[in-house]
């Protein structure tokens, strides 16, 4: 399968697309005239400059408002069609996208329409062009891709044929029957893009929100499929307007971008080239490491201590112990320089070498690491953001050094005082800007999960994006927050946490408070308003509100969860219970927990918050002293 990108998806000068679509490993591109015409370099430039990076040009694009027209201006499109052709001859390109006319002139006549693109192809032929006719989704009259066929066929030129852009036909759910009907020879070129779905004009969705395949909601699988199956064997070139990407480090979006190729070419039958390893069956998180620099490690160990942790181990070379509660385990590197956060996550791979080649075949960068003397070889990646991704089995096998075999065994410091906690239920990781796309891409295909469908939670500062990944049985999970505009600096886009589960929510947090840490306290407003929404017992909501817990319902099940004080502004944990079949996050209490985290208490306070007097329900209904101070 031959793969193509268009200029119009990365930022920079045009000699920075071409070399960054190049580093990525694309075949070739569809120039963008915009992108020509701003550039320095000439038509015969830019032909030798994409040569020497071994790129062709497989498209010039785009050519509008042609077909359709009024008798007395064809002649004048005919000359303007000349113009470009002479540029695309220096270019050394042999196919023009023509667009579906979306003038208000426009005539509503598919023969007329034919007669043009004829006379068009007539041209195009003389100079070895060929025409790829397009239907725009907002065409003034021509605006499906079975149509812009049926007026291709009328034409009945061999230069004229038509382009299906993923885009335009998915974004107006038109079926895909008539794919199967268009001769081979008559598929010019197909154009791939994803989207979020999205309820506004199809214009603006489509000029500011496509995105990469698997980074929206289309199912491009099925879309590649019926191409391929007609017989289609030209390159699959992604034409996506992002204003996000087109602010990023094109270099990287380039990437990005080959990512999506390869992992949309694994659902694909006859477009997987074999190159990529299927994902490794994965069986929950082997640790999260927190980075944390020293001001901040005696709070986080306080704050790990209540929630029932103890430090079991030490690293032999690394200033990294491990916490351990049961099978949970986290890995506290004190070496930082900046503040704390998540700085790795591990997964229990059934092979991790087979998920590190997968990794390495999307394109994912292979961390180095320094090991001492008869240390574990660990497999680590980079995701997006920076932070490392391990691959590792715990239980180590008879041939291989396990992970927990670096780390030295401590003896014990007083009885256990465990709180329930049963395993990692999820990490939140929140993502710069402009990599939050990109994010989910990179552990939908490196690590096979599944995206849900992304949210925007209000903040006290703005509105935040939120979007889970998750394997299919739930033993991994990892939701991804962005800010919606551009404000990384904003408190509520920069939080970290780890999430854990458990079995008595009520338990867990009574235990943390016995160990001088309560949760995170939350507005006594939130428990008058569950008591109004809900049919809860009055007793259950009363222990909700004694304990910080929130509270979500949906498909039959339930979810509990409370979160602890911040620690160095940054991190902090959450413990979840999760009932029936419940499979979300609790989105419907984020806001409540930005706002009271919008001036969050410290460790040190939250020790003391059950000392706090605390209002009866009596005097909440305006019956005590309370009501009348």
């Amino acid at each position: 399968m031959r793969t193509g990108i268009a200029t119009i998806c990365l930022s920079g000068t045009l000699e920075e697309k071409l070399a960054a679509a190049a580093d990525a490993g694309f075949d070739g591109v569809e120039l963008f005239e915009p992108d020509l015409i701003g550039s320095r370099l000439s038509p015969a430039e830019v032909r030798i400059r994409a040569a020497e990076l071994g790129l062709s040009i497989d498209l010039y694009q785009p050519f509008r408002d042609f077909e359709g027209v009024p008798v007395d201006q064809l002649e004048r499109n005919l000359r303007r069609a000349e113009a470009k052709f002479d540029v695309m001859e220096a270019l050394g390109a042999d196919t023009i996208l023509v667009c579906s006319n979306v003038s208000d002139d426009a005539i509503d006549d598919d023969g007329l329409a034919a007669q043009q693109l004829h006379a068009l192809a007539e041209r195009a032929a003389a100079r070895d062009i060929r025409v790829a006719y397009e239907a725009l989704a907002w065409g003034r009259h021509i605006n499906e891709y079975d149509r812009a066929w049926r007026v291709v066929h009328a034409s009945d030129h061999q230069a004229l044929g038509v382009c299906l852009d993923s885009f335009h036909i998915l974004s107006r759910g038109t079926s895909l029957d008539a794919i199967a009907e268009i001769p081979a020879d008559k598929l010019f070129f197909v154009q791939l893009a994803d989207a979020p779905h999205l309820v506004m004009d199809v214009l603006q969705w489509s000029r500011h929100y496509r995105s990469f395949p698997g980074q929206g909601g289309f199912e491009l699988a099925d879309f590649t499929a019926r191409v391929l199956e007609a017989g289609y064997a030209g390159p699959f070139s992604l034409e996506v307007f992002n204003d996000v990407f087109r602010q990023a480090d094109p270099r990287r979006i380039a990437v990005d971008a080959m990512r999506s190729l390869l992992a949309l070419a694994e659902f694909v039958p006859g477009a997987d080239s074999g190159r990529l390893p299927p994902p490794a069956a994965s069986h929950g998180y082997a640790f999260v490491e927190l980075a944390v620099e020293p001001a901040s490690v005696g709070e986080t160990q306080r704050l790990l201590h209540a929630m029932g942790f103890a430090q079991t181990a030490q690293h032999r070379t690394k200033p990294v112990a491990l916490w351990q509660h049961g099978d949970v385990r986290i890995l506290l590197n004190a070496g930082a320089a900046a503040a704390p956060g998540v700085a790795a996550i591990a997964v229990e791979s059934a092979d991790p070498d087979h998920s590190a080649r997968r990794a390495e075949g999307l394109l994912a960068p292979v961390l180095s690491r320094q090991r001492g003397p008869d240390e574990a070889e660990l497999s680590s990646i980079a995701a997006p953001d920076g932070t490392s991704v391990f691959f590792c089995r715990s239980d180590a096998q008879p041939d291989t050094r396990g992970w927990l075999q670096d780390f030295d065994a401590l003896a014990p410091t007083g009885r256990e005082a465990p709180t329930g906690l049963s395993r990692i239920d999820h990490v939140a990781l929140a993502q710069p800007f402009d990599y939050f796309d990109e994010a989910v891409l990179f552990y939908r295909s490196v690590l096979g999960l599944e995206p849900h469908e992304s949210l925007e939670l209000a903040a006290p500062d703005g509105l935040v994006r939120s979007r889970a990944v998750s394997a299919a049985d739930g033993n991994l999970r990892l939701v991804l927050t962005v800010p919606v505009l551009a404000r990384d600096a904003a408190q509520h886009a920069g939080l970290q946490h780890v999430a854990f589960a458990c079995r008595d929510i009520f338990g867990a947090a009574q235990r943390m408070r016995e160990r001088g840490i309560g949760p995170l306290s939350i507005p006594e407003n939130y428990y008058d308003d569950l008591a109004a929404r809900l049919d809860l017992e009055p007793a259950a909501i009363e222990a909700m509100r004694e304990c910080g817990v929130l509270y979500d319902r949906a498909r039959g099940g339930e979810f509990l969860h409370f979160y602890t004080p911040i620690v160095g502004d940054r991190l902090f944990f959450e413990v979840v219970e999760r009932r029936g079949g419940y499979d979300g996050y609790g989105a419907a209490n984020a806001p409540v927990r930005m706002t009271a985290q919008r001036v969050p208490e410290t460790v040190t306070e939250a020790a003391f918050a059950h000392r706090r007097p605390r209002i009866t329900p009596a005097e909440r209904e305006g019956d005590g002293a309370y009501n009348h101070a």
